[in-house]
């Protein structure tokens, strides 16, 4: 359990600047094992240690950070990282703390806010929309933090974007989860005894887990479906040889932000999708839902009525169930059975696949950091008028600076 981890008590450590931009003989990044239930991933890979010791930097990992993902204490040491046996050593060696998860706070069982420290700096996965407390503390530490879900959809960025980087994966895990608790196969079987039918596997929600769940489906041999709001997505559907389901009226063909996420449906065109999801839904073996609204509760694509109409032996996997979910049966981290039909509500699917979720997301980090390092100084150099920085950088100087939180703060 959370509750019983010890952290190790905190050494003393140097004086840290609280400006960004003072000169610093050398980067010291430091790498927590990640503590919150679910999680199995890593901040950093041999491979990344050895490319951020190149960019000039020293590595910290606590002992026993990687096991999980199958990354050694061995291979980092080999790759050139300090080895320290807990987290409060790590953290007190490093001026920048890279994580996967957010960090705990003493009332979730284990204080990792309270190894940080004024003047550090750190970049992972926020949820600052919905964290607001989380930001105000960091604000309060003097911690310069950097919430990586917030890295805007550019060009330049997509190399940084741990958001696909993980849910590519995660809508491939997903679509093996169908299949496992499945009771019947995938593909279409012709034997000596007859032939087996393929599986109806519909997809809802074709952003980058979508478009894997559609392409994984496909290559098990499943005959599958997709829908979403955005109408750019249809191309790309079909282009995996998938059948695009959607009302395409005049809402539809405006339903994409500027950043490619979504938009939130009127209630009319919600009440005409969900009539002609709820006609389609009845015929399906498999259901993914993958639709999230950032900084929002999940929409309910999947209602109890859809799911009383689907076949018994169905299967539901709900990717959205951490945010309140795609169908209100789901429970997180649960398999349950309603109606007949298995609703999956997977906790954490990256970390199911944890070798590969942790070598993309370190090199999202990488990718994230490298600009940000001056090569002749090899300490790093905030610009805050950079895109990329002015997009995740959600506290600095005790202040909490991001535009989207300033609002209601």
């Amino acid at each position: 359990m959370a509750k019983n981890q010890s952290l190790g008590k905190v050494p003393p450590h140097h004086c840290a600047s609280n400006s960004d931009s003072a000169p610093k003989r050398s980067m010291k990044i430091a790498i927590l094992k990640e503590r919150r239930p679910h999680e199995t991933r890593v901040a950093a890979t041999p491979e990344t240690v050895k490319k951020l010791r190149a960019l000039g930097a020293e590595i910290t990992i606590e002992a026993g950070a990687g096991t999980a993902a199958a990354y050694t204490d061995q291979a980092y040491s080999e790759a050139g990282a300090n080895i320290v046996p807990d987290a409060a050593a790590a953290a007190s060696a490093g001026d920048i703390i890279f994580k996967v998860q957010r960090p705990m706070s003493a009332g979730e069982g284990v204080d990792e806010l309270g190894l940080l420290r004024q003047g550090q700096m750190l970049m992972a996965p926020l949820g600052a929309l919905t964290n607001k407390d989380l930001v105000q503390a960091l604000a309060g530490k003097g911690v310069t933090a950097f919430a990586l879900e917030l890295i805007p959809r550019i060009t330049r960025a997509q190399s940084m974007d741990i958001l696909s980087s993980q849910a590519n994966l995660a809508g491939y895990k997903a679509v093996l989860l169908a299949a496992d608790n499945f009771g019947r196969i995938f593909p279409q079987m012709m034997t000596p005894g007859g032939t087996l039918a393929p599986a109806r596997a519909f997809i809802m929600g074709v952003g980058v887990a979508g478009l894997q769940a559609i392409a994984t489906a496909r290559r098990l041999g499943a005959i599958v479906t997709a829908t979403d709001v955005r109408p750019a997505t249809k191309e790309q559907v079909q282009s995996l040889g998938a059948k695009f389901v959607a009302v395409e009226d005049e809402e539809f063909k405006a339903a994409e932000t500027a950043g490619g996420y979504a938009k939130q449906m009127s209630p009319e065109y919600q009440a005409k999708q969900a009539a002609l999801v709820a006609d389609h839904i009845r015929m399906q073996d498999i259901v993914v839902t993958t639709a999230l609204i950032p900084g929002r509760k999940a929409p309910v694509l999947v209602s109890e009525d859809m799911v009383k109409t689907m076949k018994p032996g169905s299967v539901i996997v709900d990717m959205a169930v951490e945010q309140g979910g795609n169908c209100p049966l789901s429970e997180y981290g649960k398999v349950v059975e309603k109606y007949g039909v298995k609703i999956i509500g997977p906790a954490n699917l990256p970390a199911e696949v944890p070798t590969d979720s942790s070598a993309l997301f370190s090199r999202n980090l990488l990718n994230f950091i490298t600009p940000m390092v001056d090569k002749e100084t090899k300490s790093l150099k905030i610009d805050t008028n950079d895109e990329v920085v002015k997009g995740t950088l959600v506290t600095q100087n005790g202040q909490v600076v991001h535009p989207s939180l300033q609002v209601s703060s």
